[in-house]
């Protein structure tokens, strides 16, 4: 099994996943982001996604018969700085992989997609067949490469499913992995960073027509995510078969609630500051993810807020690697007890 940016946060746990369900995952990815240190349950290779003839000769030597790609730019912010190093890692990447997959005779792969496809939408639970108007070129890439894969299908006989992640959320709960990123832009390692003393935490926007004022959210625990990685690679589908899935907790938690949610964890009072609105940001985005239940028996097992808080929690105060990001103050044992 080829696992592209499997160094990074969902790809590490999803090799982890995979190695328990029997499976060996081989890591290719270019430590853009990732972390060597993340990879533990498998061969790792070196190599860039734009290099067809090093992702074939992973394939080969290792005799992978399915690929899971997450490799390619997440920044929503960035996209808009430099559309151009999204497009062509996040397109041409995927470009350059199904060649390779193609070449390598590979039939099957799964497709770390976004809601960032959807864009605003007006729907309280988005479905799968809502409008896809992304705001961001990061939105715009993921619907370009769900397009091309899309056509490999129909002319290859490639068979992939798409899965549009919501929020990525939490750690391993046994603390081998987490968040790393650097920077970090995520709402709940930077909420706890504020509760463990690195300053306030910004709250970007709070007029929104949401009940509290702040943006909804759909937060999908990182190991229900893994889940259901293993669950597509497994999933019966045809030869031609395409098909795209929402991957989400199906319920909305707004960044008050996250707040509230840090502060009962790790019994402090976050700081907190008003800023503005960011531009492309939708005041609720919340998934359905039914179809996903339906079609590869899957339904998030850990994605409720306690779970995604205390295991985040846990890896925040003490991580395995990306260790120099912070030295948190000291918390009680009893913080991170289920």
């Amino acid at each position: 099994m080829l696992v592209t940016g499997g160094a990074g946060y969902i790809g590490a746990q999803t090799a982890k996943a995979l190695r328990a369900q029997g499976y060996t995952p081989v890591v290719f990815d270019n430590l853009s982001s990732g972390y060597r240190d993340a990879v533990r349950w498998g061969p790792f290779v070196h190599g860039d996604i734009r290099d067809t003839e090093a992702v074939c000769s992973a394939i080969e030597s290792h005799g992978a018969t399915a690929v899971i790609h997450f490799a390619g730019l997440i920044e929503v912010g960035r996209s808009t700085r430099r559309p151009d190093l999204f497009w062509d890692v996040n397109v041409t990447g995927a470009a350059r992989l199904l060649d390779a997959m193609r070449r390598a005779g590979v039939p099957r792969l799964v497709f770390s997609s976004s809601a960032a496809v959807y864009g605003f939408s007006p729907l309280p639970r988005i479905p799968e067949d809502a409008a896809k108007l992304p705001v961001s070129p990061y939105g715009d890439t993921k619907l370009a490469g769900e397009k091309l894969i899309e056509a490999h299908c129909r002319a290859f006989g490639l068979t992939a499913f798409a899965l549009r992640y919501f929020n990525a959320a939490g750690a391993d709960p046994s603390g081998e992995i987490g968040e790393a990123h650097e920077p970090e832009t995520h709402l709940i390692p930077l909420a706890i960073a504020a509760a463990l003393g690195e300053g306030p935490l910004t709250i970007f926007g709070s007029d929104f027509a949401t009940p509290d004022g702040t943006c909804l959210r759909d937060y999908v625990h990182v190991e229900d995510l893994a889940m259901a990685h293993v669950a597509a690679i497994e999933a019966a589908a045809p030869t031609h078969a395409f098909e795209a899935l929402n991957i989400g907790a199906g319920r909305g938690a707004s960044v008050r609630e996250i707040v509230a949610a840090v502060n009962a964890a790790t019994g402090r009072d976050l700081p907190v500051i008003r800023g503005p609105r960011r531009e492309g940001d939708p005041a609720v985005l919340v998934a359905d993810p039914s179809r996903a239940g339906q079609r590869l028996g899957w339904t998030p097992a850990r994605s409720d807020l306690g779970s995604i808080i205390r295991d985040a929690l846990r890896w925040e105060h003490a991580p395995r690697y990306g260790a120099g990001r912070r030295a948190p103050a000291p918390l009680k044992t009893s913080q991170f007890s289920a």
